[in-house]
Order: C-alpha cells, then sequence, then structure tokens
C-alpha cells in the first residue's frame, strides 16, 4: 500500500477519537512506587525541552473534540509473520459524553453469535465493558490487553488511556515520516503497572503543525519498543478529515493487524442508548445506507 503524505491530510478538522480533558492527581505514595518502573527520557536535543511548554501542548491537544458523533464499518487484516492473513470485519460508533469519548466496537466472530461487542470510555475516568453472546461486563484493567477476534487490536488501542495518564515527560521534537512531532514519554499509573509490569511507558508523538496524533509506542526494558500503533492514512469525507488506516505491530512477534475504513457517517447525533453498557447485550442499528460513503480498500 501507498502512503500518502500526511501533509496533504492534516487538517484542524481531523476526525479524532481522543479528545479529552484535565488529568487525574496520583497520591504521592503512587507516584513513589509508579517512579521505579520508569524508563529515563530520551531528550532529543541538547538540554532539557522546555516541560512548560510541553505541558501546554499536550494539554492543547487534550482539549480537542470530535465534531458530532461517527460511525465507521472497518476490515481488521490480521497479517502474520507466519501463517495466512485473515480478515475480521467490525463497526464502530464514535462520540462524546461529558466530553470524554466513548466508543463502542462490533468485531465479527465465527458465526453471528459469536460478535463480540465492547465499550470504552476514555477521560479522566477511564473504565470498560465486554459482551459476547451475553450479558456485559466490566474489564479490568489487564483484561484491556486481551486481544479482539485473535487480532493484534485490543481495548487498550481503542481506549488510548495513556492520553490521560497525568505523569510524563515532553523529550522535544523528532521528524516522522518526513514530518516534525512532538514527542512525549507517558508513565503509566499504578493500576496499569500491577497488571503490565513489563509496560514501562508509552512514547507519543503528535503532528507539530495541526497537533495530530500520528503514533504510538509502548516501551518495555531497557527502552524496547513492544508494540507500535501508526496511523498511516487519513480521508477526507466533505470537510471533515477522518483516520482510515491505522497499523498494529507486535515487535517481539513481528505480527501486525491494519485496520482500515471501508465505509464511514461523519457528524451524526446517535441516541443515548448507543453508548450504554447493557446496549452491548444485543446489536444496535447502524446508520442508513444513504448516510455512508464508501471507502475503498
Amino acid at each position: 500500500m501507498n502512503v500518502r503524505p500526511a501533509s496533504r491530510f492534516f487538517n484542524r478538522q481531523t476526525v479524532s477519537a481522543v479528545c479529552l480533558l484535565c488529568c487525574l492527581a496520583l497520591p504521592a505514595e503512587s507516584l513513589a512506587q509508579s517512579r521505579l518502573n520508569r524508563p529515563a527520557p530520551r531528550y532529543l536535543q541538547l538540554g532539557e525541552p522546555d516541560q512548560a511548554e510541553g505541558a501546554k501542548i499536550l494539554e492543547e491537544f487534550r482539549q480537542k473534540q470530535v465534531d458530532g458523533d461517527y460511525y465507521l464499518q472497518f476490515v481488521l487484516r490480521v497479517m502474520p509473520r507466519r501463517g495466512d492473513e485473515r480478515r475480521v470485519g467490525g463497526r464502530l460508533w464514535g462520540g462524546l459524553n461529558h466530553d470524554a469519548p466513548i466508543t463502542r466496537v462490533e468485531v465479527a466472530g465465527a458465526t453471528p453469535a459469536d460478535v463480540e461487542r465492547i465499550l470504552v470510555q476514555g477521560g479522566p475516568n477511564p473504565r470498560a465493558w465486554r459482551a459476547t453472546g451475553g450479558a456485559p461486563t466490566v474489564i479490568d484493567p489487564g483484561a484491556l490487553f486481551e486481544p479482539l477476534a485473535g487480532t493484534d487490536l485490543t481495548m487498550f488501542e481503542v481506549q488510548l488511556p495513556f492520553l490521560y495518564w497525568p505523569e510524563f515527560v515532553f523529550e522535544g521534537v523528532e521528524r516522522l515520516r518526513g514530518r516534525p512531532a512532538h514527542v512525549f514519554l507517558m508513565y503509566p499509573p499504578e493500576n496499569i503497572t500491577r497488571q503490565r509490569p513489563d509496560l514501562r511507558g508509552v512514547r507519543v508523538y503528535l503532528d507539530a503543525q495541526f497537533g495530530a496524533l500520528v503514533q504510538a509506542a509502548q516501551i518495555g526494558g531497557d527502552d524496547r519498543t513492544l508494540k507500535t500503533l501508526s496511523i498511516l492514512e487519513l480521508k477526507k469525507i466533505g470537510e471533515r478529515w477522518m483516520v482510515k488506516t491505522i497499523d498494529l505491530r507486535d515487535e517481539s512477534t513481528r505480527d501486525k493487524t491494519r485496520f482500515s475504513v471501508t465505509a464511514a457517517a461523519l457528524g451524526q447525533k446517535f441516541p443515548e442508548g448507543v453508548f450504554a453498557p447493557a446496549s452491548l447485550a444485543g446489536p444496535v442499528a447502524p446508520p442508513s445506507d444513504d448516510l455512508l460513503t464508501r471507502i475503498e480498500d
């Protein structure tokens, strides 16, 4: 696949599922414990970058909001290093509640009864629910890392909680795929560290011109990259921009899953019940075909 230059796509109206506000404060004893699990920052310029300026950049990113609800149909192309490729279809509803992002995802199973439905609440108080052929259950932080339908996509990538983590270091500016990006090393809170002690941080790259998320790398010991989320391509529908293609790569196995949007309806207004945990017990109706824009894979 030919990846189009990011400069042709980034726009201040870029649709993002990661619209967030203020951060939580952790107790001092939690902060002390979490520091034992931290990698050292990798400053990209001589001297320490201006941390106050970095905090301002990150806060501006967190203040971005989605312009209306949106619906996506997508395909997960599972590309293992060894073995046959396969495709898994899915649907996604996104929006805001209480100024924080909320996302409902349905991923196809082997039979219609095996459809996996999840609901993830972002923002300062992240939560998640899952249902597979029954009543929804609340998900603990450890289950956020479980694969969906045998792909490399997890609820962690859907929720993107690291964008809310209150502890971080601004590492400076680095060129990524030919464009400058602000780089932040986000440190996990204690509830994540307990579940994933190997996860020492997440390195986040924000386009320096438009403040859009372009990459996030999970970091382990010795600053080793565990998994990478890369936004490869955007698509303009009307006056709005949306993410079209995302790669999820397990750096240890070199397995990869590509998320590709095949149809979208932007600027919608969904009933509140779409984002209610109880609604995961059954399907909800997607927007009508006349509201969908088909996108070539």
